[in-house]
């Protein structure tokens, strides 16, 4: 049998990678006629960028925020003639929102895959309910480490109970004697008190630190070791604050020659010599929910007398006698309990006794056959895997759709057009453009998920535009925050933003006083349209007017002067293009995706072969300079790139994102091809790290966009043009992923999947 597993692994300093490692050679070491009856292969997660000397056993490692390397762990798995998939999951090691990243892989897998839970949580988010309930149905068997485990997959997540199997955490098959220990610690004359693992927050130590003056009054030759290096996810946002606050706390109370803190990720051996010469193990954390403890399993296979707070695997572990429980927080019990024990050796050996007699049914040997018999059972009754349907939109690798940071940068005027950071910029004011922007975001966004904060900014943004707009049917771009006009005479690009959302508004005006004052926009500024000369005005214009001619097909004037329109665009791409360089100008710039996009709308009204023609032969182009590598890598506006010269790559910007996203989409609708959908999405990754950079622009924390990267890195400021780009090629996406269904599998709907929309809409 050949077994794959996927998990953290040594030498990087994870429990999980010490569990992944253990199970491996527990289930390798199955013997036979003088053979070796197991292969096994291991799939390990890298974090941070950071990449470590992996044993010979490791053969393909994962960059945790990479996307694609999930994608091709799957394909690796599935060629690599395994028989079983092991997963080892826990939320904080798979890269996206709690870990979303997993998913894709999962679903590629060919073969039938177990997962070990190592964290269980009984209140979930909305995000981590759905990902664990989505592992848990891929599942062909689940496994805890706990009845509490159980309780809570079939309660909260509504497991099938026949899919769940409890095999306890493993322990080393290791045992040192007491007295040798001690006596090589030089510890024979103190009564030793250890805590081990990785050191944060949570661990409650400084709850047995303030419990210790009072026990080493009776007890003098008390001494307290905390073996274990900062948790490396806490080192890296905090430092080493926890554990300078405990050395504080332990020098206030004068305990220095009572408490040692050693640094150290230290090897088993080693381990279970400390664990052999203690006296107590304390697990002193500080709330209910952890499911799994390693170290406390450890703690009972080297035959420790363990005290703890009663978090749920102790609560269920230290039973019939194999421990004593201490409330959360409460030094003053904890130094009531081992005080007791201390005082009282008999009590403290008997507790001691029960706990080794438990670690010895539960040594990584006697784990890993518990693994094996589960994996020779599911190969022995193989279930027939249904028929897994490839879709090129995830949306399970999507934030929630939120409208937060577009509030934050909203008054009653219209939107503010930069930030700094995450806070609006006053001092900048106004602009036509983002608040056109804002106004089709909005409009789509009401469309779609009838969210009400859209439909409440829409009659801000429009009254901006209508209040921008001058008698002769032309805009004004900018405004103070003072409301004082800054121009007499906005940009072509505004202009046609402006015309590409009050066309769209047209068409999906939420209500008539909408759309008669979009109406009343719109035929204003008609006798401008064939006056532009930017190609980029043009093309939003022509956007626009497409959108327009959707609900009013039969309107010949406006058809004849989309038709001029087009056609200027092509009369700029028949005087630049070449051989090699089939492009509108000489120079690929900014906004480069909306020229294909704008001749790709009017093609679907025209359905003109010339127009086609140069949509797609431009789309192409555009796609070969920038999509590469299985992610999309924007032309920089820095130098940008001229033709027969060298490309930039800073800064990226993310209209440019936007404008690929909205160009595929387009084209998908336009042929009706898959591919462009896997296109499209790939452009969207682009905003969550799928880029040059491997950085997310989105922020998490407050919702908005970042406005691009430079060649420092990512620009932290989150104007309105970034977050809204961000935000129109976010619903763009849900908008293809429902016409792909639509068009491709008419009764999707009756499968029971979880969406994106699900998630947004709690």
């Amino acid at each position: 049998m050949k077994l794959a597993y996927i998990g953290t692994y040594p030498p990087r300093e994870c429990g999980i990678g010490t569990f992944t490692q253990h199970l491996t050679k527990s289930m390798l070491g199955s013997i036979i006629t003088g053979h070796t009856e197991n292969e096994i292969l291991v799939v390990a997660m890298d974090d941070n960028d950071q990449k470590y000397q992996y044993p010979p056993e490791v053969k393909f490692s994962i960059c945790q925020e990479q996307q694609t390397d999930y994608v091709e762990a799957a394909n690796f798995i599935n060629l690599s003639g395994s028989d079983i998939c092991i997963l080892q999951h826990e939320f904080g090691i798979y890269g996206g929102l709690s870990g979303v990243y997993i998913l894709p892989l999962l679903h590629r897998l060919e073969i039938p895959f177990i997962v070990t839970l190592h964290t269980i949580l009984n209140s979930p988010s909305y995000s981590e309910k759905v990902i664990l309930k989505e592992i848990c149905k891929m599942a062909d068997k689940i496994v805890v480490m706990s009845q509490k485990a159980i309780f809570f997959l079939t309660s909260i997540y509504e497991v099938p109970a026949e899919k769940i199997v409890l095999i306890e955490h493993g322990v080393p098959d290791i045992h040192f004697d007491k007295q040798q220990s001690k006596k090589e610690f030089k510890l024979e004359n103190k009564k030793l008190l250890l805590t081990f693992g990785f050191i944060g927050r949570n661990k409650g130590i400084e709850t047995v630190i303030k419990a210790l003056p009072d026990v080493i009054e009776e007890h003098p030759e008390v001494l307290y070791i905390v073996l274990g290096k900062t948790h490396p996810n806490v080192l890296r946002h905090a430092g080493e604050e926890y554990r300078n606050f405990l050395l504080l706390l332990i020098k206030d109370l004068n305990l220095q020659a009572h408490v040692l803190l050693l640094n150290d990720f230290i090897g088993e051996k080693d381990l279970f010599k400390y664990l052999s010469a203690s006296d107590i193990y304390i697990t002193p954390y500080l709330h209910e929910a952890q499911i799994t403890s390693g170290t406390l399993s450890y703690a009972m296979g080297a035959g420790c007398a363990v005290v703890s707070t009663p978090y749920w695997h102790a609560a269920e572990l230290l039973t019939e006698e194999r421990g004593r429980l201490f409330p959360f927080n409460n030094p003053n019990e904890l130094a009531v309990v081992l005080k007791d024990l201390l005082t009282h050796p008999k009590t403290l050996k008997k507790i001691q006794k029960a706990a080794y007699q438990y670690g010895e049914k539960i040594t990584w040997p006697k784990t890993g056959k518990k693994y094996l018999h589960l994996c020779n059972s599911l190969l022995a009754f193989p279930k027939a895997k249904p028929e897994k349907k490839e879709t090129p939109i995830d949306l399970l690798l999507l934030p929630p759709f939120s409208l937060t940071h577009i509030k934050r940068l909203t008054d009653d005027t219209g939107i503010i057009q930069h930030a700094k950071f995450g806070i609006p910029n006053l001092k900048e004011g106004y602009c036509l453009d983002d608040n056109s922007r804002a106004l089709l975001m909005v409009l789509m966004a009401y469309k779609q998920k009838k969210d009400i904060v859209a439909l409440k900014f829409m009659p801000i943004y429009l009254s901006y535009i209508h209040y921008m707009q001058n008698k002769d049917g032309t805009f004004r771009n900018f405004l103070s925050f003072n409301r004082q006009f800054l121009d007499e005479l906005g940009s072509e690009d505004s202009f046609g933003r402006t015309i590409w959302a009050i066309g769209y508004l047209i068409g999906n005006a939420p209500n008539d006083a909408y759309y008669q004052m979009g109406k009343l926009v719109f035929f204003d500024a008609v006798p401008n349209f064939e006056k532009l000369t930017s190609i980029r005005g043009i093309a939003n214009t022509i956007i626009g007017i497409c959108y327009y001619l959707k609900t009013n097909p039969n309107d010949e004037s406006i058809k004849e002067i989309l038709n001029n329109l087009s056609y200027k665009l092509i009369e700029h791409y028949n005087a630049n293009c070449s051989m090699n360089w089939k492009w509108f100008e000489s120079l690929l710039a900014y906004d480069n995706g909306i020229l294909p996009l704008a001749l790709l709308h009017s093609a679907q009204v025209n359905a003109n072969s010339e127009i086609t023609t140069v949509a797609m032969e431009t789309m192409n182009f555009l796609t070969e300079h920038t999509l590469k590598d299985g992610a999309l890598s924007i032309i920089g506006n820095k130098k940008w790139y001229v033709k027969e010269g060298e490309r930039s790559f800073f800064a990226q910007q993310p209209v440019d994102a936007m404008a690929m996203v909205l160009m595929f989409h387009q084209a998908f609708l336009l042929t009706g091809e898959k591919e462009y959908l896997h296109k499209l999405f790939t452009s969207f990754m682009w905003f969550l790290g799928e880029n040059d950079l491997r950085m997310s622009l989105y922020d998490f924390e407050t919702k908005g966009c970042c406005d691009g990267f430079e060649n420092y890195g990512v620009n932290r400021n989150q104007g309105a043009e970034s977050s809204l780009a961000y935000l129109i090629a976010y619903l763009t996406v849900l908008q293809a992923h429902e016409e792909f269904y639509q068009i491709n599998e008419p009764k999707i709907q009756e499968k029971e999947t979880v969406t994106l929309d699900d998630i947004t809409n709690q």
